[in-house]
């Protein structure tokens, strides 16, 4: 199977996890059950559940307690991306090419959208406890999701970013950024796998290295695509970092610059997993056709 048929296969299999662990759209609350579900329905790459799964994979995984954490990666991705269109923060209205969560449903419901799957996140990967004996392990990939989600994370790397904005950054700022807004959450994709399937600190260590090179090259990458793409492409507004004044790697280092930081970074990725030995080809050709998109 060619690497396109084969991506698309496990795509749908990424899916199919994450739908059966969405809330039933009931209840009075029904509203905002149906704007999380909107939201997280509203397609895009599925990159955080793949890299957890085929992690854990990697390291001969087999059970089913890696599928709520799974679901649980791409609710808060989502959350993320909920938060992130808001008015207040970078006021898109559209994300993959369909109305953002806000413009849909409203500022006041997505804002309970985005706080409502960041705790569904955990409520559902805590039933990873029933499908394993090793409770320690679930322990373990709940207490590290919950850092690389926080204010040590992904939520702190936001923090950084909206009070740098309409500032001049230097390249440490948003080295910094960078690694905990984007970088963080595929660390911890990356990690749970590896945790859940049994590895030694030494391996996990070496993932998280993987997944930082992996998330920086994403982001470059990602600061890229918004000036050299289009909304047909992307499904999103292009120039949103001009339009709201940020510093990005393109802006300090140029487009030709950036792009070969991108390789730099791949590189690092793909030989730090070949170390690990297994069968990585396929997570491998992941890694390289998700840092190298061009949409």
């Amino acid at each position: 199977m060619e690497m396109r048929e084969e991506l698309m296969h496990r795509t749908r299999e990424v899916e199919q996890i994450v739908e059966k662990f969405l809330p039933e759209e009931s209840g009075y609350q029904k509203t905002v059950l149906e704007a999380m579900n909107y939201s997280v329905r509203a397609g895009g790459k599925r990159l955080r559940p793949m890299l957890m799964q085929e992690t854990y994979r990697l390291f001969g995984g087999k059970g089913e307690e890696i599928e709520p954490f799974m679901a649980a990666i791409e609710m808060i991705h989502t959350s993320s991306l909920i938060h992130d269109d808001l008015p207040c923060m970078d006021n898109d209205q559209l994300r993959r090419g369909m109305p953002t969560a806000w413009v849909k449903f409203g500022y006041d419901m997505a804002v309970l959208a985005g706080d409502a799957l960041l705790i569904y996140a955990v409520e559902t990967a805590a039933k990873a406890f029933a499908m394993t004996e090793h409770g320690e392990r679930v322990g373990r990939a709940i207490g590290l999701l919950a850092e690389k989600t926080g204010i040590y994370g992904m939520i702190g790397g936001q923090t950084v970013d909206v009070i740098n904005e309409n500032k001049e950054k230097d390249i440490d700022t948003i080295n910094f950024i960078h690694k905990l807004k984007t970088a963080a959450l595929i660390e911890g994709a990356m990690m749970v796998g590896a945790i859940l399937a049994g590895v030694d600190e030494q391996a996990v260590e070496t993932v998280e290295e993987i997944a930082t090179n992996v998330g920086i090259a994403f982001q470059i990458q990602d600061d890229i695509l918004d000036v050299t793409g289009t909304l047909e492409e992307l499904g999103k507004p292009v120039l949103s970092d001009e339009k709201n004044n940020k510093t990005t790697y393109v802006t300090l280092k140029g487009i030709d610059e950036s792009k070969r930081l991108v390789e730099d970074y791949s590189e690092k990725a793909v030989n730090l997993l070949e170390s690990l030995g297994g069968d990585s080809e396929f997570l491998k050709n992941l890694i390289i056709k998700l840092i190298n998109r061009v949409k």
